[in-house]
């Protein structure tokens, strides 16, 4: 028992360091698990932990945050995996929870944001790359490229948070029919345990019916951020065009402006990407108080993160045998490329937004072509911009 206690606390304490030093979004960290928890440690086999990653990629939600918390999971069940979440995700939400402080007392002082203005374009600059580099890794058919050119217009046009979720479906619907393509392999008999599933479901429905009959903020945020975290494809970058879709364009809770600070802020981190839901849940609660902020920061927190453990949770337990069915994997191909089609589009609508100047598109497409040919990491792009933004204030 106690040399379990000391082979738990030393994997919690290498995903603190994972935490604080993983820049670069999935790709980068999943490079980073690698070499920490299958070379280093030794907790699995190299083989083990792409598999894992790849079906974190297909599930709703944060992919990283998903194949750490499944590792967790593995080596000590439902506690360790939690404790897990917890060390992962507490870092860059704290920052980003001090991001949303700042800028809301910077606000109610009436000082200016003006420091913020080069981070804003160049954000868009980084959405662009991040839609260029999802496509080219995801999308390689022609009925592929059909459905992410009509996600994209569907997307930009309709521009509701209830339009992402039938797109997805359908993408997936669509090229479900495609499965005779797909090599046929032997199938054993399924054995399902529904209980993290039921649970995902379960808070799904409670926090919506809550949410409708008492009409309170703090549990319509935990239910918007909850309902996005089952539905995104694709991890952080697909985030972008829901969120501002529902939270900026929609209901109006925070301006563009503040959105494409907070973005270009969580780029600079290590950690997760999804951390930006406690910016936003602190802005989104910022009429409550300082303690209102930070109960907004966790819910938001909380909702878009819980949805992918629990699924996770539940399809691990069965997905050897998932994967053998042809109809499963074909409807991959159509939910990649509509969560693609999204990110293309939200590059559209966040360049809406920004003042028609040649500095702002010089940075929008100066960062784009930086990520594009350089090998500067995104972190120091960022912070570059914030230096100039108080350097020319």
């Amino acid at each position: 028992m106690t040399f379990r206690r000391v082979r738990y606390f030393i994997f919690l304490r290498d995903v603190l360091i994972l935490s604080v030093t993983s820049f670069g979004g999935p790709q980068a960290h999943i490079a980073m698990f690698m070499d920490m928890m299958v070379k280093k440690r030794g907790y699995l086999h190299e083989k083990d932990l792409i598999e894992l990653f790849a079906l974190c990629q297909i599930l709703p939600g944060p992919t990283s945050t998903q194949t750490i918390t499944a590792l967790g999971f593995k080596i000590g069940g439902p506690g360790l995996a939690y404790l897990t979440l917890l060390v992962w995700v507490l870092p860059a939400v704290i920052f980003m929870t001090a991001a949303a402080l700042t800028v809301n007392y910077l606000n109610d002082m009436h000082i200016s944001l003006e420091f913020l203005r080069f981070v804003q374009p160049m954000a868009v600059g980084i959405v662009a790359y991040s839609a260029y580099r999802i496509a080219s890794s995801v999308v390689s058919t022609k009925d592929g490229y059909f459905l992410m050119l009509v996600s994209a217009a569907a997307s930009f046009y309709l521009r509701s948070p209830y339009a992402f979720p039938v797109l997805l479906l359908l993408g997936g619907f669509i090229t479900a029919f495609k499965y005779k393509k797909q090599e046929k392999e032997k199938k054993g008999r399924m054995k399902i345990n529904w209980s993290n599933f039921l649970l995902w479901a379960g808070v799904l429905i409670a926090a919506a019916v809550l949410g409708g009959v008492f009409k309170s903020l703090p549990i319509r945020t935990f239910e918007n951020f909850y309902r996005n975290g089952s539905m995104i494809f694709g991890g952080g970058q697909v985030l972008i065009p829901l969120l501002f879709t529902e939270f900026v364009e929609f209901k109006h809770y925070l301006t563009s402006e503040e959105f494409l600070s907070g973005y270009a802020l969580v780029q600079a981190l290590p950690g997760p990407t999804f951390s930006f839901s406690a910016y936003l849940g602190a802005l989104i609660m910022r009429d409550w108080g300082m303690g209102g902020e930070i109960v907004g920061a966790l819910l938001a927190s909380a909702g878009i993160f819980l949805p992918g453990t629990f699924l996770i949770f539940f399809v691990s337990r069965f997905w050897e045998d998932l994967k053998k069915y042809r109809g499963i994997k074909a409807s991959l191909e159509g939910i990649n490329a509509v969560s693609s089609g999204m990110v293309i589009a939200a590059t559209f609508y966040l360049i809406e937004p920004i003042e028609i100047t040649f500095i702002n598109y010089f940075l929008m497409f100066g960062t784009t072509f930086l990520m594009f040919f350089s090998k500067i990491p995104t972190p120091f792009i960022i912070i570059a911009g914030l230096v100039m933004g108080f350097v020319f204030q």
